[in-house]
């Protein structure tokens, strides 16, 4: 590893360089969906941000533990503690057990990562399944006079912590006086020491669907215990990632910390990193106002926002065009763009694999393709900044459709170079940014491609015949179709724009 990896750490506020807790090995926790209803497209972001960052820490020969949970139990409508269990109000809408809301919609956020070629983690732990471990750091977080008992439900003492440890809110920025002044008043409020608590335990009513025993009461996890609980079991007490949607800061990831380290008094994660927010054509998504898609929306055209239908490597692909860390506008212009980047992108890709060279000396091209393939490692070192590595390819790509068109010459790179070149785009396209061919699929790629031979001869044919007007008839129609002839001195050659 030449180049040192930095990522932007949410707890420094800048750039730290990463350096393992373990030489060769990364623990890696990233917050999973709540499943209650299908995967939106801002979920979809961050597990594909995610997923390319497992990817080239991978790439970079790390042996990662990549955990990321399932959120099936304790997470309340509007995020609070007065609200009901998202998964149980779903199941008495659709008149269902819970989890048999979990396994439906849990399957469903499955195949749709499936779709958006993400990896599996290495563990992918339930709150439901880990319930003594969540009662256990309950029982430790009391013990070391950061809890309290309190009508059954068990809260976590903010303003004890801050004074103790001074450092609730270092995450998020927030301030304690200011959050002792909040002024929203909860149906628990009453139970609390201070505003700022927040429940670590809580006691079910009679009627609530999913409850367990407990020294304090019949009750169950509060929503952020869950991943400080699984985390540590799986990672350890400190661990090195820990991941998460920028909405995650406050509180959830707030109060992870809190009772991390209120529980063995260590920090958990020594890197924080958080992915940003999607718009739509420059505005918050938001169903109320009429400006959302969902993912299948997105694959089908069936929304007034786009003019047709994308596919998953297509969309991926746009994503990649946006820093984890940036805000990403989805417009239907910068889809359709996105869309010629990936043929342009799998076209040159193909289009080098049948380029060689007898030049096993340096050529006069071999710097600056180099040049540009360290650009793009040490773009993906800056904090995984996809963007600028694309931009490296594109220039590459440029190069690439010139030595095939004879603008410039192969002979003019040398064998060593043009293997790094062949590996780098195998690399990149593939294994780091995790794109799929839907282009090129090898026997439709085939089959295609001699049919696309057997067109261009007969044009050819029709132009040595001076029939223009087949000639043109074939080209235009081809066109209609998006796929480009694009004639050169070595001959013509087609593409799909």
């Amino acid at each position: 590893m030449n180049n040192p990896l930095y990522v932007y750490n949410s707890i420094s506020r800048d750039k730290d360089h990463f350096v393992p807790k373990e030489e060769g090995y990364v623990g890696m926790y990233v917050c999973g969906p709540t499943v209650y209803s299908d995967v939106h497209l801002g979920n979809c972001r961050t597990f594909v941000s995610f997923d390319i960052i497992y990817r080239y820490l991978l790439f970079l020969g790390y042996k990662v533990r990549y955990v990321r949970n399932i959120t099936d139990v304790g997470h309340l409508t509007g995020d609070s503690e007065d609200g009901e269990d998202k998964i149980v109000v779903k199941a008495k809408q659709e008149r269902l057990e819970p989890m048999e809301v979990v396994q439906k919609y849990m399957n469903g956020f499955h195949d749709m990562m499936d779709v958006f070629n993400v990896k599996r983690p290495s563990i992918e732990p339930r709150a439901t399944g880990h319930i003594l471990e969540q009662i256990e750091m309950v029982q430790d977080i009391i013990k070391n006079g950061y809890g309290y008992e309190s009508n059954g439900s068990v809260y976590f003492d903010t303003v004890k912590f801050n004074e103790d440890k001074g450092s609730y809110g270092k995450l998020s920025g927030r301030v304690m006086d200011e959050l002792l002044e909040e002024t929203r008043v909860l149906k628990n409020q009453s139970e609390k020491r201070n505003a700022s608590d927040f429940a670590i335990w809580m006691k079910a009513a009679p009627e609530h669907l999913m409850k367990w025993e407990s020294p304090w009461s019949v009750g169950f996890p509060g929503w952020h215990l869950e991943c400080s609980a699984m985390s540590t079991k799986y990672l350890g007490s400190n661990f090195d990632i820990h991941g998460g949607g920028n909405d995650l800061k406050f509180p959830h990831h707030e109060n992870e910390i809190a009772q991390n380290e209120g529980a063995c008094g260590c920090a958990p994660a020594r890197y924080w990193l958080h992915t940003n927010m999607l718009l739509m054509n420059g505005r918050k998504m938001s169903k109320s106002e009429d400006n959302s898609i969902t993912p299948e929306q997105l694959f089908t055209g069936s929304s007034k926002h786009v003019s047709k239908g994308y596919s998953p490597m297509v969309i991926r692909f746009f994503m990649l065009m946006a820093h984890y860390r940036s805000t990403m506008d989805i417009t239907d212009d910068a889809l359709q763009a996105a869309e010629k980047g990936y043929y342009k992108l799998m076209d040159a890709y193909y289009s080098l694999q049948e380029l060689n060279t007898n030049n096993t000396d340096e050529g006069s091209l071999d710097q600056e393709v180099n040049a540009l393939i360290d650009q793009a490692h040490a773009d993906m070192n800056d904090d995984f900044n996809t963007p600028k590595a694309l931009s490296r390819f594109f220039e590459l790509t440029s190069m690439v459709n010139k030595l095939k068109g004879g603008q410039l010459k192969i002979s003019d790179l040398g064998s060593a170079t043009l293997d790094r070149l062949k590996k780098a785009f195998q690399s990149f396209i593939f294994d780091i940014f995790g794109l799929k061919d839907e282009a090129h699929h090898d026997d439709d790629h085939n089959h295609l491609d001699g049919a696309m031979r057997l067109i261009i001869d007969l044009r050819a044919d029709a132009r040595a015949n001076k029939n223009w007007a087949v000639a043109d008839k074939i080209r235009d129609t081809l066109s209609e179709l998006e796929i480009t002839l694009k004639d050169g001195k070595d001959g013509t050659d087609w593409s799909i724009h």
